[in-house]
């Protein structure tokens, strides 16, 4: 296992010290220390991480790290292919990348797909990269560097660590905020005043799970829900399109914070689409809970200002769980699209369950539900 102080003072000895990405939990001992200890900047997506790491280097010369899961590696092709990459502007960039999904290691079906193709796609982007697991020692690390990835850097490549679950020692900071009202319990109570007809699309991450659970208490089947076990950010844009074409059914996005600001731009769209039967719900934790808990910057922007900007009709707030049972059914009566920001805490139970179901079968019961 590795150290991550030691890592991090050995990388600020070679000046590498500027650090931004988007948290991930196999990357959580990392991500806690730099928010505790140095400058982190927690970009809105992996794109944006490193376009900010790159005018970094542009300002000052020196080499970032940007950290990311496997999956946000989808974001970057972009800015890889037409920005950092030597046949372009040659910036160097360190990348820590959180191998979910890595072949021969148990994981859930959306991460199956990233983690067969994590390394074949490095190749492709001209990415140098060395994997990291629980047996690698720090002097092995250095010893990459040292010996091939300074150099690579040195010549305006870009360079990446792939890391392996459980491959750096842990470290922990003591994450919470004020709000009283869970999660689970907003979801629970948002499901009591939906109809039989009413269809949710839901994000990735612990709400989706929180869902499928209470669902299973409640003995309903899974047809009324698309749980987005994956693809974050992009639950809103499906349920718009879900939403455009079943006029005749009320559509519910069950969305995070974090991942409302990954991809803002579906705000807008959604309110230039003006679909009536939209109803965007937003659990507030600022915090990317389901990853380990680093803030967002949610809590620093006016939501409900760039919301109705964007065009939605209304936005309701509920911070206890009285205040949501008294605007729910006017939400719930009123015409879309239309936005309720909850704020919610950062706890979620230990027992949290994944859906017993497979994202196949999920979608099959939810077409079949929709269809009907």
């Amino acid at each position: 296992m590795i150290n991550v102080e030691e890592f991090v003072n050995y990388l600020k000895d070679i000046n590498i010290d500027f650090f931004t990405g988007v948290p991930d939990s196999q990357l959580s001992s990392f991500a806690d220390y730099i928010e505790e200890n140095c400058g982190n900047i927690i970009a809105a997506n992996e794109g944006n991480a490193l376009a900010i790491a790159s005018g970094y280097n542009l300002s000052t010369g020196n080499i970032p790290l940007v950290y990311l899961q496997n999956s946000g590696l989808g974001n970057i092709v972009n800015p890889v292919t037409s920005l950092t990459h030597s046949e372009v502007y040659s910036i160097p960039i360190v990348y820590l990348v959180g191998w979910r999904g890595q072949p021969g290691i148990h994981d859930e079906p959306q991460h199956i797909k990233q983690g067969a193709i994590t390394l074949d796609l490095l190749d492709m982007l001209d990415i140098e990269y060395t994997i990291i697991t629980k047996e690698t020692k720090f002097d092995e690390l250095v010893e990459v560097f040292e010996n091939n990835f300074v150099d690579q850097l040195n010549n305006g490549n870009s360079v990446a660590v792939v890391v392996s679950k459980g491959s750096f020692e842990d470290y922990k900071i003591k994450k919470e905020n004020k709000n009283i009202l869970t999660r689970e319990e907003a979801i629970q109570t948002i499901v009591d005043f939906l109809s039989d007809d009413d269809m949710v699309v839901s994000t990735t991450g612990k709400s989706s799970r929180e869902l499928f659970e209470y669902r299973e208490e409640l003995k309903q089947g899974h047809g009324n829900d698309f749980l987005t076990v994956g693809s974050m950010g992009h639950s809103s844009s499906i349920a718009l399109g879900v939403a455009l074409n079943n006029s005749n059914k009320k559509i519910f996005c069950f969305d995070g914070d974090g991942a409302i600001l990954m991809h803002m731009g579906s705000l807008a769209l959604i309110g230039s689409m003006k679909p009536n039967n939209f109803y965007h719900v937003m659990f507030n934790n600022s915090a990317h809970e389901s990853v380990g808990g680093l803030p967002t910057i949610m809590s620093d922007i006016h939501i409900d200002e760039i919301v109705l900007a964007c065009g939605y009709k209304k936005v309701y707030n509920a911070s206890n769980i009285d205040e949501l049972k008294s605007v729910l059914p006017q939400f719930i009566e009123d015409t879309g699209p239309i936005f309720l920001n909850i704020d919610v805490n950062l706890e979620s139970r230990k027992d949290l369950g994944r859906p017993t179901t497979t994202p196949i079968e999920n979608k099959n019961e939810f077409i079949k539900k929709l269809r009907s």
